[in-house]
């Protein structure tokens, strides 16, 4: 049973709320709201708890390789590449000075996870080649980069071989930093070493490049594999996380994370679906796979580089498991469902189980002898609302009954439509939203009647993507939106206060998605945009930061006798604090008079997010246009809060008490 309903319940204000349309205000009307301390629920969306806001993860638009993932050379092993193709076998490779090279599986590579080797061909003792990194290389002279590679002869030297490796700038030939190795053998070896740059780079454009040095004269044949270069990573984590794009998320304070995705869990295929125990252990045996988002994912972001994440930033993790779905319509059948069950309980005794567990035992021997107690969700399947029938008949039950019997304190979250009726039921439900600004706003009261008791909602995907209510998937020039608008934002901020108003419902929320390399992607928007060496947050990243970094305990009742179309608000509080969340979706800005009933208020101060134009957008190379302004003193008059908010305006009254 819901606690109350913090709409406003005045005929004027149910009138309102039947009006989807547009309400033009006359900038010196006021909207008096009263905010009351008594008759309040805890929310499940509060900081401490084990839902919240967050982020949904997947790799997509090179989210994670090019992305978070923190290594800058792009086909580093070639995994998985088509050795009969070698003008995309080798992209980004390049010789230099005319030098062969080609990708080879002709002779073994270093491991069997990674047949693949790329040949080069020394010629009178002198052989280069080079790799641009993910379209650029950012090179600092405050870092300490970390190089490593595999190397073997393919034919007989009669003198010594040294490979240099550099950062090499295209554009002025500076060599900023360089490395001489020597004892290549017929037998394969890994080199490694530290590069620390002599001066920083004026642009992304510079290149890794590796030199081989034979005698004069001297002609052959040299094999490479798994080549890394890594600059620092957020908390020195090996193998880690890029730094400015981790801060940038850690900024938000989200309190969930959802992992590994997403259609990137499924495959296209059963046979190409994420493989857990494939993305563990030394980068040298996990083979990779076609992700299914149009390129290779090297899973050097894997298992436990997310449950690391996930500890790091010291959220709760919601980890997906594959449920026997795959993209192209595949669906296990029922007689074949339980080898992949025994999968799933096998990923869950990785990232729980204890040592004198086998899979326990194999994640301390991979230095981490603690379970991962952040995981405290287990989302089975994603999107199964696409093939509905074999998820209620048969594969959310195995899977329920199996992680439920060996562990009884995960909870595990469904992936169809409350419509399908499972057995046994489910305790907790995503969802997934995409539409226009104007839906988002127009469905601010979406959940207010929402049953209760029911499935508690994970909100796990929701963006504003197009215009265009009947091309929501479609072009640019049909309407979808290339970049998060201040319009798009606004529209989502009203939802996102309906999502907090029924947040004893609602446990957790993540806009998806989240990541895009603006040099290749793949959906649109994005939450945040980068490229090699800068971040841009888009206007939708604003208003996740502003509605997580103010977040109550306690959600309060809120009573007002007029309140304009658009204008949708929730208020929550802390022992110091009550924030009052706004989102104008209107073209007249608007006045507000805040009484709080039951606070002794001793200060106020309003952020907001706003910008000139309606359709602005912080597109990278421009100035960011949209962000948070403020905090601006309020003023106090008789105990009550005055406040004047923009047009298309999303705010954040935070009073202290």
């Amino acid at each position: 049973m819901r606690p109350f309903n913090l709409i406003a319940t005045t005929t004027a204000t149910l009138a309102l709320l039947a009006d989807a349309s547009p309400l033009i205000r006359r900038a010196d009307d006021t909207v008096s709201l009263t905010i009351s301390k008594e008759g309040g629920f805890e929310s499940l969306l509060r900081h401490g708890a084990d839902g919240g806001y967050g982020f949904m993860f997947e790799d997509i638009n090179n989210s994670g390789d090019g992305g978070i993932y923190a290594e800058l050379l792009q086909n580093r092993a070639f995994q998985i590449v088509d050795v009969a193709k070698q003008t995309t076998a080798l992209v980004p490779w390049a010789s230099i000075n005319g030098t062969a090279i080609s990708v080879v599986n002709d002779t073994a590579g270093i491991s069997s996870a990674l047949p693949n080797s790329l040949k080069v061909e020394v010629v009178d003792g002198v052989a280069s080649f080079e790799n641009p990194g993910f379209w650029g290389i950012k090179i600092d002279c405050n870092w300490t980069y970390k190089a490593s590679f595999y190397a073997k002869l393919a034919s007989s030297f009669t003198s010594d071989l040294t490979v240099s490796l550099s950062l090499i700038s295209n554009t002025t030939g500076t060599v900023f930093a360089t490395q001489d190795f020597t004892g290549i053998t017929d037998e394969w070896k890994q080199f490694d070493t530290k590069l620390t740059p002599s001066s920083s780079a004026e642009d992304l454009n510079n290149t890794f490049v590796v030199q081989v040095n034979g005698g004069e004269g001297e002609s052959g044949e040299v094999l490479f594999g798994l080549f890394s270069l890594f600059p620092p990573t957020y908390k020195d984590r090996e193998n880690g996380m890029r730094i400015d794009l981790a801060e940038v998320i850690a900024d938000v304070k989200p309190s969930v994370w959802r992992f590994p995705g997403g259609n990137n869990l499924e495959g296209q295929t059963i046979e190409t679906r994420w493989k857990w125990n494939e993305t563990i252990g030394p980068l040298s045996e996990r083979p990779g796979r076609m992700g299914d988002w149009s390129y290779i994912n090297t899973d050097g972001l894997g298992l436990m580089e997310y449950l690391l994440w996930v500890e790091d930033l010291n959220v709760t993790g919601i980890m997906g498991v594959y449920a026997g779905y795959s993209l192209e319509r595949h669906t296990v059948p029922e007689a074949d469902l339980a080898p992949f069950v025994e999968e799933a309980l096998g990923q869950i005794e990785f990232t729980l189980g204890d040592v004198s567990t086998p899979y326990g035992a194999l994640r301390a021997a991979y230095g981490h002898p603690e379970p991962f107690t952040n995981i405290k969700y287990i989302e089975i399947g994603n999107e199964d609302f696409f093939e509905p029938d074999s998820y209620a008949a048969y594969r959310w039950a195995a899977y329920e009954s199996a992680i439920s019997a060996a562990w009884p304190d995960l909870k595990l979250i469904a992936t169809t439509q409350p419509v399908t009726v499972l057995d046994p039921p489910e305790e907790y439900s995503d969802r997934h939203v995409y539409e226009t600004p104007d839906w988002f706003a127009a469905n601010a009261h979406r959940y207010d009647n929402e049953s209760r008791p029911g499935p508690l909602i994970f909100e796990g995907e929701y963006a504003s993507t197009s215009m265009n209510e009947s091309a929501l998937y479609g072009t640019v020039a049909e309407g979808r939106l290339r970049y998060s608008t201040l319009q798009a934002a606004t529209g989502e901020a009203a939802y996102m206060t309906m999502l907090e108003r029924n947040s004893d419902i609602v446990f957790a929320a993540s806009y998806a998605p989240m990541l895009e390399n603006i040099n290749r992607f793949q959906w649109t928007p994005n939450l945040i945009l980068f490229d090699a060496g800068s971040v841009y947050p888009s206007a939708s990243y604003y208003v996740q930061k502003i509605f997580s970094t103010h977040r109550g305990d306690t959600i309060l009742p809120v009573t007002t006798s007029a309140l304009p179309t658009n204008f949708t608000y929730v208020a929550s509080s802390t022992d110091t604090n009550v924030f009052l969340k706004t989102s104008n979706y209107s073209p007249s800005p608007v006045s507000l008079s805040i009484s709080l009933d039951g606070f002794n208020a001793t200060s106020a101060v309003y952020e907001y997010i706003t910008a000139s134009d309606l359709m602005a957008a912080n597109i990278p190379g421009q100035e960011i246009l949209v962000d948070i302004k403020g905090p601006v003193d309020a003023s106090m008059e008789g105990g009550a809060v005055a406040v004047e908010l923009p047009a298309w305006s999303v705010a954040v009254v935070t009073v202290e008490v």
